[in-house]
């Protein structure tokens, strides 16, 4: 089929011989452009079309294989429904079956009289009594003819190299005019005529653990002859990416380690007279992670720390004194959001909390550049002239986006960066603010609101120390969650009006929307904005005309955004219709209901950070899952949240349910498909940290493992640590 030469991994599937452009464009939807992308792109399951069947044997219902010569072929049209069909009758030594496709003319050309051939799919009860196969897979078996009086040695004509066949057909993840057959298809010959790969697995590494070599391995990711074949081939991948994860996050600390940064005296009374301007005591699960932080700042070598903890766990005060005892230190602190509501939430904070702070105070977003001095001091302030303030070192904490990391932003002393949500931003971002230092970096803190179990955390994050706050702040009252049925829909409304009339105000979160096709998927956010206007006409017009109902989703402008959140802080808003856009930075005491419709269609922790939204001040706050599901999975998934102790225990859950990069967001991760599903085997994990451990003890710079140097390098850009 293709090209004589040896193929290389390298080599574009458009350069083969026989694959057309309109196949090339096809596959170039799933990210499929070159013989590696192909040969990566694994089978998701595995149909066993091994056993062949005899035709006498077939039952009505089951998913079978059989071979035979085909002894008669044609082509229906059915007049009503104008419809082609091809219908053929297949016979081995023991009966007749009948075999149909549904307008698949093409097939006339291919399935000819007299030939012997595979068909492999379910047998079902034909319209006139008997059986037949509907819509089978096909494989001719043979190019020959058999002679129509059989005198030919069928067995003898049988080939061992069936793609589909007579054999574990591999299933791919597929579209109506890509299928797996074509993946088959396209796959076998380029393994067949594809030039050695060499492994970046050290032999002894491969021979410890019992993994087969990638060339053996990769031919029986797509053509194993049996299911633990399979198994272990992609086991061997998957330990593969784990162990590149492992050595990338490995070489990250040792290089940190060896980097120079600012260290800051541990002053303890200090430390503690900031806690004064507080009005609240820490929680010991605060304390604790502040303390780990100090004694990082304290070292020689930079900080590389994530602080985890629930919404509303206090996160933000704790890498507040951070930045206070950089700035006693006369040096700079950086705190990083990922929206420019979160941004201005984390500047607000501080202002509210450390009014006094007099060494300057800068925030900085896409329009806007203010100024704060302590003692009420504040301005708007030109971006350009609060840029020379910064990089002359008149600003010692600066709050800002991903306008940080701007070119034209250079600061004079940087000793702490803070980042927010860290898994939203990619490590190629926070690179960025490393640029042009001469001898000191900075510290690193890097915090999520998103709770993610130790193991993931371990393994995705696993260049960073880890710091936990898993309690909540003293008097904060347990949220009441409900799951709504459409029958109690009513009584819900009723309680929300009695709730406004106290004074309190709702959030509304309009479902995130399935797309139903790649092409939907370009619109999913224009899909949510609908959801939400239509959420926001049936409430204002029909549910609550009295009330004051407002919208926001992510197709705002800023101003108008930022607008609508300081109305509804003010009080001006009794009910805010929005996108998951409130689901980080929106802190608002007096909101006290969360209600979530199609609650089924967001993740575990995706539901907590929404509900953590509510019950941030005094009053007793309510969470209502509104579903029109009737579906066991779905009450049972929901329940998790009304059961969970702690975020840490649901996303245990969710991991489960919804795997690694779906929990994540797979183009937030960067990591590799394998990978990502591999994190929920703690035996291969360990496994690969094991393998890590013993790679860089014997050989820390990969010198003697050239190979596995350079695939690690390739790695590192394909999960954007470039």
């Amino acid at each position: 089929m293709y090209n004589s030469t040896m193929l290389k991994l390298s080599d574009y599937l458009s350069q083969l011989k026989g694959v057309g452009p309109a196949l090339v464009s096809k596959l170039e939807k799933f990210g499929i452009k070159t013989i590696k992308d192909l040969l990566w792109h694994f089978p998701f399951r595995y149909e066993d079309f091994s056993q062949v069947s005899k035709i006498s044997d077939l039952k009505i219902g089951e998913t079978a294989t059989v071979q035979g010569v085909i002894s008669d072929i044609k082509l229906k049209k059915t007049w009503k429904r104008k419809m082609f069909i091809v219908e053929a009758l297949i016979s081995d030594e023991t009966g007749s079956i009948r075999a149909v496709w549904f307008n698949q003319r093409f097939l006339l050309s291919i399935l000819k009289k007299g030939r012997l051939v595979n068909l492999a799919g379910k047998v079902t009860e034909a319209s006139k009594g008997g059986i037949r196969l509907t819509h089978p897979v096909y494989e001719l078996v043979s190019a020959q003819t058999v002679a129509d009086d059989a005198s030919t040695n069928v067995e003898s004509l049988r080939e061992s190299s069936l793609k589909h066949t007579g054999r574990l057909a591999s299933i791919y993840p597929e579209t109506k005019k890509l299928t797996s057959k074509t993946f088959r298809f396209l796959i076998k010959p380029i393994l067949d005529n594809l030039e050695k790969i060499e492994d970046p697995v050290p032999p002894e590494i491969l021979n410890q653990y019992n993994f087969p070599e990638i060339n053996e391995a990769l031919y029986k990711v797509h053509f194993p002859g049996t299911l633990q074949e399979a198994r272990l081939a992609k086991k061997r991948f998957a330990f593969e990416d784990l162990l590149l994860l492992r050595l990338v996050n490995l070489r990250q600390r040792l290089k940190l380690s060896r980097q120079k940064t600012y260290s800051f005296e541990m002053d303890v009374e200090y430390v503690k007279s900031l806690f004064a301007y507080l009005p609240f005591e820490l929680t010991q699960s605060q304390k604790k992670g502040l303390l780990e932080i100090l004694k990082d700042l304290a070292k020689p070598q930079p900080m590389n720390r994530l602080l985890q903890g629930d919404v509303g766990s206090g996160k933000t005060i704790v890498a507040a004194l951070a930045a206070l005892v950089a700035a006693k230190g006369n040096k700079q602190s950086a705190f990083m959001a990922p929206t420019e509501i979160l941004t201005r939430q984390h500047y607000q904070t501080f202002k509210k909390f450390f009014s006094n702070f007099d060494k300057g105070v800068g925030l900085i977003v896409s329009k806007e550049a203010r100024i704060f001095y302590g003692g009420g001091l504040e301005n708007d302030i030109k971006k350009s002239e609060l840029l020379k303030k910064i990089s002359g070192g008149e600003i010692k904490i600066v709050f800002g986006t991903h306008a940080l990391i701007q070119k034209n932003v250079g600061f004079n002393n940087l000793a702490l960066v803070v980042i927010d949500e860290q898994h939203r931003f990619g490590v190629k971002q926070r690179a960025e603010l490393l640029k042009n230092k001469e001898s000191n970096i900075p510290h690193f803190l890097s915090m999520s609101a998103t709770p993610i179990p130790r193991t993931l955390t371990l393994t995705i994050f696993g260049d960073l120390d880890l710091s936990i706050i898993d309690e909540l702040p003293k008097g904060r009252k347990k949220i009441i969650t409900k799951i709504v049925a459409p029958a109690n829909r009513e009584k819900a409304y009723d309680f929300i009006r009695g709730q406004i009339k106290k004074g309190r105000q709702i959030f509304v979160i309009c479902p995130r929307i399935e797309p139903a096709s790649q092409t939907e998927y370009q619109f999913q956010e224009v899909l949510e904005v609908r959801a939400v206007k239509q959420e926001y006409e049936k409430l204002a017009k029909k549910i609550f005309p009295d009330l004051k109902v407002a919208m926001l989703h992510g197709k705002m402008k800023v101003k108008e955004k930022t607008e609508v959140m300081n109305n509804f802080k003010n009080g001006e808003i009794d009910i805010l219709v929005s996108t998951s856009v409130v689901e980080v930075g929106v802190d608002i005491p007096n909101a006290t209901i969360m209600m979530i419709e199609g609650s089924e269609r967001f993740g575990l922790a995706q539901l907590y950070q929404f509900r953590g939204r509510v019950g941030r001040g005094e009053y007793q706050s309510f969470c209502f899952l509104f579903t029109d599901s009737s579906s066991k999975i779905t009450s049972k998934r929901l329940n998790f949240l009304l059961e969970a102790k702690n975020g840490f225990e649901l996303a245990e859950k969710d991991l489960i349910i919804r795997g690694p990069g779906e929990f994540l967001g797979q183009s937030q991760t960067g990591r590799p498909d394998l990978a990502m599903k591999a994190i929920q085997n703690p035996e291969l994990i360990k496994l690969s940290q094991e393998a890590a451990k013993i790679i860089l003890k014997e050989d820390e710079k990969l010198e003697k493992h050239s190979l596995l140097d350079k695939r690690l390098e390739e790695f590192e850009k394909e999960i954007h640590l470039e």
